[in-house]
């Protein structure tokens, strides 16, 4: 990942462990998903138990490796939106 945007030459990372919060949005997301298509075919018997576990594992595991730059941009706005910074000339 870049230090500086390459156009306004705003910091991405302040500090160290900034992402860290970034790390709620992709676990939380995860979770919902996962619950949310996990607990109604199941609840109505749609799937069978092994087939739909090993589809939600699964999803629950690659998932959030997919959603990582996602994560930290979705931080990055609401700490932007929340705190602005300026950017460095």
């Amino acid at each position: 990942m870049h230090q500086r945007c390459g156009h306004c030459e705003l910091e991405f990372e302040r500090e160290k462990g900034y992402f860290l919060g970034s790390i709620y949005f992709n676990y939380g997301l995860t979770a919902l998903l996962v619950t949310a298509v996990y607990l109604p075919l199941r609840w109505f018997e749609l799937v069978s138990r092994l087939p739909l576990m090993i589809v939600t594992f699964s999803f629950a595991l690659l998932f959030p490796i997919w959603f990582f730059r996602y994560a930290r941009c979705l931080w990055m706005a609401m700490d932007h939106f929340f705190d602005p910074q300026t950017p460095v000339k």
